[in-house]
């Protein structure tokens, strides 16, 4: 069963695609939404190795620590400090989504314009890498390739910007490879106790009605990299199984399912087993039978019920993205990469870094 979060028209859905291996990773994502909805305009969201730290909405108007390591290593200037980079950002990314409208010759409806930054740190090699990008509309509409040191276009409409940018586009690879490591760097620290633990995950197995799909759902694990897979009478099965992306938790652990399409009869004749691979412990074998089946199915009720493990994906993806949700098509020649302001971006596209005692970059246009 497909999880449909129908928040937003057009539904914008984010992958958030984690640094794996001996990879650390800091991200950050600012969303805006046109007015319409009962939602905030404005709203951005820290992570440091999938574990959100921080976050802002326009509504409340105040940068807010998510975990007790932020809040126990920085003080009243530092969340002051970032409420006002993030409040400058703002003004601008509203702002922006208003000029991108017209660029696509759109005078009214509801848009979301996403804007994705951060780095990445090879522990075991030193390497760093760093992404930054802006979505609209569930598409890719701007990105800044790092080894050309130049912003690309993926669409005609984001031409204006590109070369607005272009000019900025060192001084954007400079944060993104050296600041946003420090940064990174001194937020492992604090954290490092949170992000070292290894909590494996609870396996269950959930199905609609008879007919829908038999869904294997693992939640409450970290890290987040984990393997589902399904097999048939001991053989990996790889036709009929769609296996889903990793979403966090309220809690700062994560969630995977995987589902396998088959009848009742075929279930009857063979053992299907589902196999969980998480670095806490051993692989989880979960034989497929009916008695370990969740449902909320009842003979001669019509109307189906959805899961409520299902139900509590949709809600974690709305929570963690600020409930708007963009698929970000990764493309084999660039990463990931942060982004200046909307409007300025959009706009004017004058470029200046913060200095390095900030956590973001501060940009004026």
């Amino acid at each position: 069963m497909k999880i449909l979060v129908t928040l937003i028209c057009p539904l914008l859905v984010l992958k958030i695609d984690l640094a794996s291996g001996g990879s650390r990773s800091l991200q950050h994502f600012y969303t805006g939404v046109t007015r319409g909805i009962n939602f905030p305009e404005f709203t951005a969201v820290g992570l440091v190795d999938g574990e959100q730290f921080l976050y802002y909405d326009s509504n409340i108007r105040q940068a807010i620590p998510k975990v007790d390591w932020i809040k126990n290593n920085e003080g009243p200037e530092y969340w002051t400090r970032t409420t006002q980079i993030i409040q400058g950002n703002e003004a601008d990314f509203k702002d922006s989504i208003g000029t991108v409208m017209q660029r696509f010759n759109q005078s009214g409806g509801i848009h979301t314009f996403l804007q994705m930054f951060g780095c990445e740190l090879d522990v075991e090699t030193g390497a760093t890498d760093g992404y930054s990008q802006f979505g609209y509309d569930g598409a890719d509409f701007l990105y800044l390739d790092l080894r050309s040191t130049s912003y690309v276009a993926p669409v005609k409409e984001a031409l204006i910007t590109k070369q607005k940018l272009d000019g900025t586009a060192e001084s954007e690879k400079n944060y993104l490879t050296q600041e946003c490591i420090e940064w990174l760097k001194k937020y492992v620290d604090y954290g490092m106790y949170s992000l070292e633990r290894k909590v494996p995950p609870q396996v269950s197995l959930l199905q609609t009605d008879p007919s829908s799909p038999v869904v294997c759902h693992a939640t409450g694990f970290y890290p987040d990299k984990v393997m589902i897979s399904w097999q048939k009478d001991g053989q990996d099965l790889h036709e009929d199984v769609d296996v889903g992306e990793t979403f966090p938790n309220h809690d700062g652990t994560f969630q995977k399912r995987a589902e396998l399409k088959v009848t009742p009869d075929v279930r009857k004749k063979n053992q299907f087993t589902c196999v969980v691979e998480h670095k806490s412990g051993d692989p989880i074998h979960m034989i497929l039978t009916e008695e370990k089946i969740r449902t909320n199915y009842r003979p001669g009720n019509n109307v189906p019920v959805i899961v409520a493990g299902l139900v509590v994906a949709a809600l974690v993806l709305i929570a963690v993205v600020v409930g708007v949700v963009m698929v970000v098509k990764r493309r084999s020649g660039y990463k990931k990469a942060r982004q200046p302001s909307l409007e300025s971006v959009c706009s004017t596209g004058s470029y200046s870094s913060a200095a390095s005692d900030a956590p973001l970059v501060k940009k004026k246009y």
